[in-house]
């Protein structure tokens, strides 16, 4: 077995992927004619988001994140944290968390998506 995506719900599919675009820099690589499911550009593994409309037409009940209270968090890795955290705030994320270094060697930060969703920007994690 092998890990395909994650699929986030929001509201507004297509105002996602172009923040995404502009705060992290991350292309578009699918969206669908309806604009209610697209894919971003990731690397292996895709991050997929899908409209809570689209949920509920197929009998979903989609939440809002909280991020106060998340429950999960999207990680994305630089070699320049600060700077990445800048261009998020830039574009519109909700700084949550100063990049911070960490006992075990990696520096991190978080922000929140236009979504609510807690993005965790950091360093690589060293193994070994």
């Amino acid at each position: 077995m092998q890990f395909g995506y994650t699929i986030l719900y929001v509201e507004d599919v297509p105002a996602t992927l172009a923040f995404y675009g502009e705060a992290f820099g991350l292309a578009t690589r699918y969206t669908h004619e309806s604009g209610s499911y697209g894919e971003l550009e990731t690397g292996a593994t895709a991050l997929a988001f899908v409209s809570h409309a689209l949920l509920t037409q197929i009998g979903k009940t989609p939440q809002s994140p909280h991020l106060d209270k998340p429950t999960s968090e999207i990680a994305l890795v630089t070699d320049d944290v600060a700077a990445a955290v800048r261009r998020a705030v830039d574009a519109g994320a909700r700084p949550v968390q100063p990049p911070t270094d960490m006992p075990w060697g990696q520096t991190i930060a978080y922000v929140g998506d236009c979504n609510g969703f807690l993005v965790e920007i950091c360093t690589p994690v060293k193994h070994g």
